[in-house]
């Protein structure tokens, strides 16, 4: 994979939407020609702005479910009942429409290959709910750059029907590099699982992902009590505080 300047041209762009569809009961991905788009590195972020007919703006982050150069863009988007945003575009967005976008941002939640012949420190990947789609992003940047970098992925959801981008975790977990992912189910686990259901506590954070003996860097994306509770309790594990990258996510 090239590697991106980590200080892409940013700029407002007119994205036309090219595909929309399903991803979770609550969540749809939405496939974007983004006119002039620079490219974007795994792990950034992007505005959208929506004009009403009277002239009244709204404009919301989202976590870019894509990277690399060319100017596809793919989002995630999780509906939230009382968000302004969201629910315009996981249910009335369709093919043809229009939005502007604001992008690419943010050069400190994001990931690169190392070096031609080198090994990076391994990563480890935590997510909370909608919060796997950057993460996403960055594993799947990992594989098509086939890096030998260790990564692991801890990524807890409601229910399995409520798992972004199933198809692709569950391949990857199969591929030339296995991705190693350990699922925490809050609600319901799959039919035949013996897993036990509930939230993420700092004895299973410890027992799922990697030792910090190995010095790991540490993408975490959810909500803002789900980064806080995961990123004091790697601390606690002995975590180096600097190498804790964070993403929070909240109403849109």
């Amino acid at each position: 994979m090239p590697r991106l300047a980590t200080a892409s041209r940013t700029g407002w762009h007119i994205a036309e939407v090219v595909d929309t569809r399903r991803e979770t009961p609550s969540a749809a991905r939405i496939s974007l020609d983004v006119d002039g788009w620079p490219g974007n590195l795994a792990g950034q972020h992007l505005d959208v702005r929506l004009t009403a007919p009277d002239g009244y703006t709204s404009t919301r982050s989202y976590s870019i479910a894509s990277s690399g150069e060319g100017e596809r863009v793919v989002l995630a988007v999780d509906r939230l009942p009382d968000g302004e945003v969201s629910p315009f575009l996981v249910d009335e967005l369709r093919p043809g429409d229009r939005l502007e976008v604001h992008g690419p941002l943010g050069a400190y939640f994001v990931w690169q290959p190392p070096a031609a012949g080198s090994i990076g420190r391994p990563v480890q990947l935590i997510a909370g709910g909608s919060g796997v789609v950057p993460l996403a992003a960055i594993a799947r940047a990992h594989a098509e750059a086939g890096d030998a970098t260790p990564f692991r992925l801890l990524y807890s959801v409601r229910t399995p029907a409520d798992v972004f981008f199933a198809a692709e975790l569950e391949a990857a977990q199969r591929g030339p590099a296995p991705l190693d992912i350990e699922f925490v189910y809050t609600r319901s686990v799959p039919a035949g699982s013996d897993a036990p259901v509930g939230r993420i506590t700092r004895e299973r954070l410890a027992a799922a992902t990697i030792d910090a003996a190995a010095h790991p860097i540490v993408y975490v994306c959810g909500s803002t009590g789900f980064v806080e509770h995961v990123a004091a309790w790697l601390i606690d594990l002995g975590h180096d505080q600097d190498a804790i990258r964070t993403e929070r996510y909240g109403g849109t």
